[in-house]
């Protein structure tokens, strides 16, 4: 189960069909996903047709929407921000300006190429295809995030394609592969267990293990200063 506009759905079964997948729905369970769900789909109307059969309550008058552990007033300017922001324009999709990005990226792709074919593979035509080739990769990574948000068109349909020509051809990796771990980051951002970004392993990654202890010590330390304190007040 998982709020949404104080509006409660039992999704158990539809997580399995999401579109966004199981775990970002499941990293949700028994908590407020409203901006979660506001920020992930740009169609709310058409989405919210096929949540009808899922709702099962709401909230009673006296229940707050979010967790105890964060702050209604955050909460609120952050909402606010936004709506300023979708005011002003700026997510709205720039195509021509991306259309450039986009052409500029091939022809640093093809430049590369063209000059180990034409100059040879001596060092500095070999030195001067790795900066263009390199660049051309690294802003490739970029551009098809931008695609996996679908902030380049206005239909998410074009982004899609469009990201897998860019991570899965020219760059060979699997889209659906990005956008699984992807989602799940901005579902819960620097969350222990269910941000993938920080779910490095241990033996290969010794700052895995360390920031998960460290999390592990503040909030003992922070119970044993708030038993001090009741302890002090008794």
């Amino acid at each position: 189960w998982l709020v949404i506009d104080r509006k409660v759905y039992d999704v158990s079964k539809f997580s399995e069909r999401h579109p966004g997948g199981r775990r970002v729905l499941s990293h949700y369970a028994g908590q407020d996903a409203t901006d979660a769900f506001v920020a992930f789909h740009n169609d709310k109307a058409l989405v919210k047709k096929y949540m009808k059969s899922l709702l099962i309550g709401e909230l009673a008058p006296d229940q707050p929407s979010f967790e105890s552990n964060k702050k209604k007033s955050l909460l609120e300017d952050f909402r606010e921000l936004r709506c300023t922001i979708e005011k002003m324009g700026l997510l709205r999709p720039n195509s021509f300006f991306f259309s450039l990005i986009f052409l500029h990226l091939l022809v640093l792709e093809a430049a590369s190429w063209l000059v180990l074919w034409y100059f040879g593979i001596s060092l500095v035509p070999f030195l001067a295809g790795m900066v263009f080739f390199t660049t051309a990769q690294i802003q490739m990574g970029w551009f098809q995030h931008d695609l996996g948000h679908c902030s380049v068109f206005r239909k998410p349909r074009w982004n899609h394609v469009l990201q897998i020509v860019v991570i899965n051809v020219l760059k060979g990796l699997p889209a659906s592969w990005w956008n699984h771990l992807h989602n799940q980051h901005h579902a819960k951002p620097n969350c222990f267990r269910k941000d993938p970004d920080l779910n490095m392993h241990p033996l290969l990654f010794s700052l895995g293990k360390t920031l998960s202890v460290e999390v592990r010590k503040s909030r003992f330390k922070g119970r044993e200063l708030e038993c001090d304190m009741h302890l002090i007040c008794n």
